[in-house]
């Protein structure tokens, strides 16, 4: 029999580089992006179905967000200039300088919204910088899945078709959820639907997403990043579960809420650390660069 092949490159050393990106500050960065996006959305759905406590809450989530994702993002970097300087241009083909382009302009909005809520003067331009804040808040929600997915990392590039709706429903989720527990529950209605639908979402897109990846699902399932994935499942589906429970109970609703930012946040983490994995192991870019090569071979003609 022929002995199983082990996927070796010379030295030892991973054949593509790995990302350097520094943990915790892009998986918190790439949750509280999320978290800061689906708030916004709430708080201007909050406004139109005049529930000014949802309002408030999602508005300061919002705004707490989206400062501390560019705080994380900076720290990243090493130094504030780096972030100025990648707003120097705008390359619609790179999703990191469009997500720059949205990042910037919507903390800078958040934070308005949230000033004049929080004071009370100024309504209208307030009101004003909501508005613009929730035009961008689908990008910033969603921004970060493709910006993993443009990279070589395996386990980022193979889930391209799924990791979007895998971040906004997880976006969803935590905002929904935090609304939850922050809320009061004649309030709440909109968070608990969107908290709801976005688990729902990111559980259907995640078992959607290992289904189809093939042998890249492995990292998912393994390992600290499989513990991880496995918990923010559990999270989210208890989140899912106790909602409903929670239109009545204040206890029930704070408790569903945390599942649902628990999972959100473990998600990030779990796939971050799924993509370092896949980077590390060779075979995770040699089998699959294999497979594509022997199905585009030309069929051998017979003599």
């Amino acid at each position: 029999m022929v002995p199983e092949t082990d996927f070796t490159s010379y030295y030892g050393r991973p054949i593509i580089k790995q990302p350097t990106w520094k943990q915790p500050d892009v998986p918190i960065y790439l949750f509280v992006g999320g978290l800061a996006g689906a708030s916004a959305l709430l708080a201007e759905g909050a406004e139109l179905t005049g529930r000014p406590k949802l309002r408030r809450v999602a508005r300061i989530a919002a705004a707490v967000g989206s400062s501390v994702g560019s705080g994380a993002l900076v720290h990243d970097l090493g130094r504030p200039e780096r972030f100025l300087n990648m707003l120097r241009v705008f390359k619609v083909t790179s999703p990191l300088s469009v997500g720059s382009w949205i990042l910037a302009p919507f903390s800078g909005l958040a934070a308005a919204a949230a000033a004049s809520e929080v004071t009370g003067k100024l309504p209208l331009i307030g009101r004003l910088a909501g508005v613009g804040a929730g035009v961008l808040a689908p990008g910033l929600a969603t921004y970060t899945a493709v910006l993993l997915a443009n990279t070589a990392v395996p386990a980022w590039h193979e889930a391209h078709r799924e990791l979007p709706f895998v971040f906004a429903g997880s976006a969803g989720a935590a905002a929904g959820g935090l609304a939850m527990a922050a809320a009061p529950l004649d309030e709440a209605a909109p968070a608990r639907r969107m908290a709801m639908t976005g688990g729902v979402v990111e559980l259907a897109a995640t078992e959607t997403m290992l289904r189809r990846i093939g042998m890249h699902a492995e990292v998912y399932r393994e390992n600290r990043p499989g513990l991880m994935l496995k918990a923010a499942r559990a999270l989210t589906a208890a989140g899912v579960v106790l909602t409903p429970f929670g239109r009545r109970s204040r206890l029930i609703s704070g408790i569903a809420g945390a599942s649902y930012l628990s999972g959100s946040l473990l998600t990030r983490f779990g796939v971050f650390q799924a993509g370092l994995a896949s980077a590390a192991d060779p075979k995770y870019t040699i089998v699959p660069q294999r497979e594509r090569a022997s199905a585009n071979a030309p069929d051998k003609v017979r003599g």
